[in-house]
């Protein structure tokens, strides 16, 4: 994306905001030439100040479709998982089954805004914590209950759809 389609976007956003927050002084959704000028001019230094400082990569979150699969996945298989979570970790709890261990895993994720998504969900997820991303992209995860056994686990295993809604949602 050009430098000036990042600060063109910068302004969009910082404009929507500043019209969103305000909602203008003459009732609802209803403002006045003057502040509609106003938020054009405030947008427009906001997004000379702050597109150098917090846009440096690609924009791709900001295609739409991929809010729409975030927020698909956030209400599907994340909060089926989720849920699924602390019924297991309830039941640990209750009898005593833990068997804690921390595994290394590598998603094949390429972005770091997709292991970001996919670090979020595990940790959010009771029962497993990812407490480290190396150089190479393996993840550190401690796991509350870690499978007997001298095979490593598979990352299905330890984190299950996550990895292929992460891939779809932002690499």
């Amino acid at each position: 994306m050009s430098k000036l389609a990042k600060y063109a976007a910068t302004w969009l956003a910082s404009y929507a905001l500043y019209l969103v927050l305000t909602g203008g002084s003459g009732g609802i959704v209803t403002w006045s030439t003057q502040e509609l000028i106003a938020g054009a001019i405030v947008a427009l230094l906001v997004s000379l100040i702050a597109t150098p400082i917090f846009i440096r990569g690609d924009l791709r979150m900001l295609n739409p479709k991929r809010w729409v699969l975030f927020l698909a996945y956030a209400f599907g298989p994340f909060f089926l998982a989720m849920a699924k979570a602390n019924i297991d970790v309830a039941y640990r709890v209750i009898t005593g089954k833990i068997r804690p261990g921390i595994v290394k895993v590598k998603p094949n994720l390429k972005h770091n805004f997709a292991k970001t998504l996919l670090a979020n969900s595990i940790t959010l997820t009771p029962g497993t914590f990812t407490i480290d991303i190396d150089d190479e992209g393996n993840f550190y995860i401690h796991w509350l209950y870690v499978p007997e056994g001298k095979e490593r686990p598979k990352p299905k295993d330890v984190y299950g759809v996550f990895e292929d809604w992460a891939r779809r949602v932002a690499d």
